[in-house]
C-alpha cells in the first residue's frame, strides 16, 4: 500500500509541485479543494497525512485543521502545514487547530519527506496491524508486507516509503544481487527519472536504519554490479 498523502490547496503549482515532490520518495497524493473533500477522502481512501497550502490571503488551513482533528475516525491524522512567506500570523491558530507539523517555504523538500517518513503508517504500522498476512525474512531482517511492520534482530524499525519497498524486493529474493536500475524499475515510478545515484543514497539510508539494530552486515554492496541481503547474519 504506497502512503496517500492529501494536499489541500486552490493553487494549481502549489499541488504539482509537492505531488511531484511526494511521487520522488514513494508518496502518493491527491487533491482536496476543501474541508469537506478532504474528510470525504480522508475516510474512504485510508489517507495517512495532509498538507495544507496556507496562504496569507486565506484563513482555510486552520478551519481544515480543527475539522479534521475533530473527526473521530480520523483525529489522529497528522496534518502538515506549509506556510507561505507573509502568512506567519496563522501559526498561532494552526497551534491551537491542533496542526502536527508546520514548516514556512521555501522548504527543503528532504525537510517535508523526512517529516512524512516519521508520521505515516510506516512509522505507525499498528493502526492497519492484521492477523495475519504474508511475511518476508532473512537472516536479522523479518518484514510483515501486510502491515508494514519491520523488525530487525528483534526490534521494530521505521522506514520511508522507498526503503521499505527497496528492502521489500531485496526480501524477495535475498540471494539474488539488483543493478540499480533493477531497483529503480521496481521501486520508483515509470514517470519519475531516477539516477543511480539516487539508489545509493536510500541504500545508504535503509543499510544505516538497519544495522542500528543489528551488529551483522545486512546488505552487501557488490562492486559495478548492485545490492544484495546477507542470507547469514555472520
Amino acid at each position: 500500500m504506497t502512503p496517500l498523502v492529501l494536499i489541500c490547496s486552490q493553487d494549481a503549482e502549489f499541488c504539482l509541485i509537492y505531488s511531484h515532490i511526494l511521487k520522488t520518495d514513494g508518496f502518493a497524493s491527491e487533491l482536496a479543494g476543501d474541508l469537506e473533500e478532504a474528510l470525504t477522502m480522508a475516510g474512504e481512501r485510508r489517507a495517512q497525512a495532509v498538507m495544507l497550502d496556507c496562504q496569507p490571503a486565506s484563513t482555510a488551513a486552520p478551519t481544515i485543521c480543527t475539522g479534521l482533528k475533530r473527526e473521530s475516525q480520523i483525529g489522529d491524522l497528522p496534518v502538515i502545514a506549509l506556510i507561505a512567506p507573509g502568512a506567519g500570523s496563522q501559526q498561532l491558530d494552526l497551534l491551537k487547530a491542533g496542526i502536527d507539523a508546520s514548516f514556512v517555504r521555501p522548504i527543503a523538500p528532504a525537510k517535508l519527506l523526512d517529516c512524512l517518513r516519521a508520521k505515516t503508517v510506516l512509522a505507525r504500522p499498528e493502526r492497519y496491524e492484521r492477523k495475519s498476512g504474508r511475511s518476508l525474512c532473512c537472516g536479522d531482517v523479518e518484514m510483515s508486507v501486510d502491515t508494514y511492520r519491520v523488525r530487525c534482530n528483534g526490534q521494530e524499525v521505521r522506514l520511508g516509503p522507498i526503503e521499505f519497498n527497496l528492502l521489500r524486493h531485496l526480501l524477495e529474493n535475498p540471494s539474488k544481487v539488483y543493478s540499480r536500475a533493477e531497483l529503480i524499475g521496481a521501486v520508483w515510478p515509470d514517470n519519475i527519472h531516477v539516477g543511480e545515484r539516487t539508489v545509493d543514497v536510500h541504500i545508504s539510508r535503509l543499510r544505516r536504519t538497519l544495522e542500528t539494530s543489528s551488529p551483522h552486515r545486512i546488505i552487501r554492496t557488490i562492486r559495478s554490479a548492485g545490492y544484495s541481503l546477507e542470507e547469514q547474519g555472520d
